[in-house]
């Protein structure tokens, strides 16, 4: 600055309007650099969240903006967050990745989108565990995920988790025993594709996102998944059969922030988020599905026609012996990696003893 302004007597009433001018955009500068030192304090932060589901998605309705608009009023307008629902801003299956990368600053989707990302957290989806409900399935993964602290999603904040707790198949042809399943084309991700290959069916992985298009152009022939998504994603309208298999699906959502992100929020404003998301796991995220379910089972059967099929005793017992073999090769396989399958799988089991009792 003082070599700048030192010799103005010798410089053009021209050139002292251009030394101050550069003379006042440096202390601009140097305003700016020492009002962000400060972790964002006392300023605005715009985070944009991305996830899978349409804009008129439950999640998108009833979770995602009433929880921006709940963090935003908790900050005092300091935080305001942007949903870009439908794969608008990352696809299903990059959503964690991009939210690490900085492309999203916070993201929601499906841990299964991307398996053997997440070996540990495959624990609570594992087939063969009995959820009686998506609360029941959510409190579990959310406290065994704290109790293990598995390294694996480590690389940035999880703010809540929640499932859907369990699934059933949807089908064009009626399935009522494994024959009828055998071969069968069937939209399924994650360990629920393991599950079905077990069974003898032909897992198709895709998101939600475009198994409605794949079931109407016969890419698939069935899906498997919770009741809501014959509601909520229209495929009552591309299936006509629900058979009830309530021991093959759990799938486990997370909401995530960018750990850069996270840290540079104040303590302050990381603990009003924190409350807030506390606040809506427990009074909306864990019964998402519960409530969702059982609207559309009503849509799927009364407006659509679709029949729901129960499969006998000595049926519901040779799928289960089927797929039991699952569990253990998921210990096997985490035990490989070095690390303790069957903790994991112990815990998931008292933890879902524990909340099937209390929900």
């Amino acid at each position: 600055m003082r070599g700048l302004l030192g010799n103005r007597k010798k410089v053009s009433g021209l050139g002292k309007v251009v030394l101050v001018v550069v003379a006042l955009t440096l202390l601009g500068t140097l305003a700016g650099c020492s009002g962000s030192a400060g972790n964002n304090q006392g300023q605005g932060v715009e985070l944009r969240l991305a996830h899978f589901f349409p804009s008129t998605h439950p999640v998108e309705v009833e979770l995602i903006k009433p929880w921006a608009k709940a963090i935003e009023e908790a900050t005092n307008g300091k935080v305001h967050i942007t949903s870009y629902p439908g794969e608008t801003l990352l696809p299903a299956n990059g959503i964690y990745d991009g939210v690490v990368n900085g492309i999203a600053d916070i993201g929601l989707s499906c841990f299964s989108y991307t398996r053997g990302q997440f070996p540990v957290l495959e624990a609570f989806e594992l087939p063969g565990i009995i959820y009686k409900n998506s609360k029941v399935a959510s409190k579990v993964a959310w406290e065994g995920i704290q109790q293990l602290n598995p390294k694996e999603v480590q690389n940035t904040k999880l703010m809540m988790v929640f499932t859907t707790g369990s699934g059933d198949l949807f089908t064009k042809s009626p399935v009522r025993n494994l024959n009828d399943l055998r071969g069968l084309e069937v939209r399924a991700t994650g360990l629920s594709a393991k599950t079905l290959q077990q069974l003898g069916a032909t897992p198709v992985a895709m998101s939600q996102a475009e198994a409605y298009e794949a079931l109407s152009k016969g890419v698939v022939n069935g899906n498997l998944g919770p009741i809501e998504i014959l509601q909520g994603w229209r495929q009552a309208e591309v299936t006509k059969f629900i058979t009830k298999t309530p021991f093959l699906y759990n799938t486990l959502f997370f909401v995530t922030m960018n750990l850069d992100k996270w840290n540079s929020l104040d303590p302050e404003t990381q603990r009003a988020i924190e409350t807030v998301n506390a606040k809506f796991f427990e009074e909306v995220a864990i019964g998402l599905w519960d409530k969702q379910n059982e609207a559309a089972l009503k849509w799927a059967t009364e407006q659509n026609g679709m029949q729901v099929i129960d499969l006998t005793p000595a049926e519901t017992e040779l799928w289960s012996n089927r797929v039991k073999p699952i569990q253990d090769e998921f210990v096997n396989n985490l035990n490989q990696q070095g690390l303790n399958g069957q903790e994991a799988l112990d815990t998931v089991k008292q933890l879902a003893d524990k909340y099937n009792q209390l929900y």
